[in-house]
């Protein structure tokens, strides 16, 4: 079971650098998906390996990946002995990749063996591991699948948009606006985000022993072993009602009829406290709002569960336990009914039977676990369809809050939106894998304030002090990003 928990989760080390909906590729017939993709094949595994020496080199292959593939949020700096790219050739191969698209970039340089998988991925800031030294070229198109991926999603910042008078005219002529949310806009509530330091939840996380934090919402976790995510779940069940003035900034712009969608990947669901309609809202990754049966999939309101949640206890489905129930006690009765003599034996073995192996079937109630996005799950069919089908086009400003961008796909809605579209960013830390119009680094709370006063707009929240002072500075160095202070207010003598 560990070895598959370690297999599951390399795999997604992969598939959260590579999800995304491919831009130019049609939908063919299935010779021609098979002729456009890049398959990559495994090497096979020693049977006579024990499952030590198996479990070891799971961690150690999976480090190795996470060694050459990094984050992508600092460049990669190549020393003269390794066979990479120079940098120049690296951007010509970028550029040729936006130029003709994925599908014609690949036929002029792996397909017609123009230049080799191994050597491309440096173009795209990867260095091959180590441990693939000798392995057939095919193996590295997985490396070549992420750093095309990740380069699609970049963009260049829009140099018009650069002063404080720049966002007040964003925001006074802009109507659809995507607002995309993270963690950062509860943390002001008390609700933990994930990866701060010392303060996030992975963090917090570490004293249970697990390999990797992350594997407290990894969905094969989760099957295995449900007690891993409910004897944690209370940390991350929301506990107020109240929202921030970050949620009620969101409202205001609803308000004022120009709130296009709220993209959110927090499962707190204060966003539907504050007032954000349904038909305006995204829950990229779920909430508690509702919580489902794995088993049966009966649908039930969140706070059902929220006692067990609450109490650390693995809830169980009630319609699942009625069923069990319910087959009990038929089978009971068909045992009673029976005859003596050879006849009833036999008829009573098939019944018996028949019953036993229903109640093996649903022997155990079903777990019951939160409509939350798990890693392993899919999103919502509606992020896509909303994305794709109606925002990016309708789209003319993105304002993006309280999040590292470290998630995809949520985080690569930032390269699919059209490049014309300004962008502007709001967080404590900057992000430096993606490149925004106009960059607020302080508290979310804070900076909504600020962009309320340069706009003129009155935001109410009973969490905004009667008397604020901000100071908003251009950072040293920077032309286009501020960063937003309280200024605590001087005591009278």
């Amino acid at each position: 079971m560990a070895t598959n928990r370690h297999a599951r989760k390399s795999a997604r080390i992969l598939n959260e650098a590579v999800e995304i909906p491919a831009s130019d590729q049609g939908s063919g017939s299935d010779d021609e998906e098979e002729e456009g993709s890049l398959t990559v094949e495994a090497p096979a595994s020693d049977d006579d390996e024990d499952e030590d020496d198996e479990e070891g080199e799971a961690w150690e292959t999976e480090s190795f990946f996470r060694d050459a593939l990094g984050d992508g949020s600092a460049p990669v700096v190549f020393e003269p002995h390794e066979d990479a790219f120079s940098v120049e050739e690296a951007a010509d191969f970028r550029a040729l990749l936006r130029r003709v698209g994925e599908q014609r970039f690949l036929d002029q340089t792996v397909r017609n063996n123009a230049v080799k998988a191994k050597k491309l991925i440096t173009a795209f800031g990867i260095r091959p591991p180590e441990f693939m030294e000798g392995a057939d070229d095919t193996a590295y198109y997985a490396f070549l699948q992420i750093g095309i991926a990740r380069e699609l999603v970049k963009r260049n910042k829009l140099p018009q948009y650069n002063t404080l008078k720049d966002v007040a005219k964003l925001l006074h002529q802009s109507k659809n606006i995507i607002v995309l949310t993270g963690a950062g806009i509860s943390t002001s509530l008390g609700i933990p985000d994930f990866r701060s330091k010392g303060t996030g939840l992975y963090s917090r996380l570490a004293s249970l022993g697990l390999s990797d934090p992350q594997e407290v919402f990894d969905l094969g976790v989760f099957n295995d072993d449900p007690t891993i995510f409910y004897s944690v779940a209370k940390d991350i069940l929301p506990t107020t009602d109240k929202f921030s003035p970050t949620h009620a900034f969101i409202e205001l712009l609803q308000h004022k009829g120009k709130l296009l969608t709220q993209y959110t990947q927090n499962i707190d669901n204060l966003e539907t406290r504050a007032g954000i309609r349904p038909d305006k809202l995204i829950q990229c990754h779920g909430s508690f709002a509702t919580a489902s049966c794995v088993k049966c999939k009966r649908r039930v309101p969140g706070e059902t569960i929220f006692p067990d949640l609450r109490a650390g206890k693995v809830a169980r489905c009630d319609a699942c336990i009625k069923t069990v129930a319910e087959a009990k006690k038929a089978a009971g009765k068909k045992r009673k009914r029976g005859k003596s003599g050879d006849t009833w034996r036999k008829k009573r073995y098939s019944e018996d039977s028949s019953a036993e192996e229903e109640e093996f079937e649903i022997r155990e109630a079903g777990v019951m676990k939160p409509d939350i996005t798990f890693f392993g799950e899919m999103l919502p069919d509606t992020f896509y369809k909303r994305l794709l089908e109606l925002d990016r086009d309708k789209c003319d400003l993105l304002i993006c809050i309280g999040t590292s961008l470290k998630v995809a796909p949520v985080s690569e809605i930032i390269g699919l939106l059209p490049p014309d579209v300004p962008q502007i960013y709001i967080s404590k830390t900057p992000v430096t894998h993606v490149e925004f119009d106009i960059d607020f680094l302080g508290s979310c709370d804070d900076v909504v304030v600020e962009l309320c006063r340069l706009v003129g707009w009155e935001l109410k929240h009973e969490m905004i002090p009667e008397v604020l002072k901000l100071e908003t500075v251009l950072a040293e160095g920077f032309k286009s990003r501020y960063i937003c202070t309280r200024r605590e207010p001087k005591e009278s003598s």
